[in-house]
C-alpha cells in the first residue's frame, strides 16, 4: 500500500509570514486553512497563511515529520531559498492542488 504525506509550506497573501506543516491529505488541509482564515486563534488563521507555496512528498510519516522538524529550525533565509528551488516567484499553488 502506498502513503502520501506532504511537508508543505504556506504563506499570507504579501508573504511577509511562513508556516510549515505536514500533513496526508495536502488538499484538505489547504481547503481548512482557507476556510479558518481570521477566524481563530491558530497560527494560520490569525496570520491569513493559506497560500501554498512549496511541498514535497513522503511515502512514510517518519520521514515527513523529521523533514518538517528540520525546516521549522531553519531561518528564514534558508527557507526562501528552499522555496525558490520549486517556486522562484513563489506563486500561489493552491489552485494546482485543487485541480489535481
Amino acid at each position: 500500500m502506498q502513503h502520501n504525506y506532504f511537508v508543505y509550506i504556506t504563506t499570507n497573501p504579501d508573504k511577509s509570514v511562513l508556516y510549515i506543516g505536514v500533513t496526508n491529505d495536502l488538499k484538505r488541509r489547504l481547503f481548512e486553512h482557507q476556510e479558518n482564515k481570521g477566524i481563530s486563534n491558530a497560527f494560520t488563521s490569525k496570520y491569513y497563511c493559506y497560500n501554498l507555496i512549496y511541498y514535497e512528498h513522503f511515502q512514510q510519516i517518519e520521514h515527513a515529520i523529521e523533514r518538517e522538524k528540520q525546516i521549522k529550525k531553519w531561518s528564514r533565509k534558508k527557507k526562501e531559498q528552499l522555496i525558490k528551488t520549486s517556486n522562484p516567484n513563489w506563486h500561489f499553488l493552491n489552485d494546482e492542488i485543487f485541480k489535481s
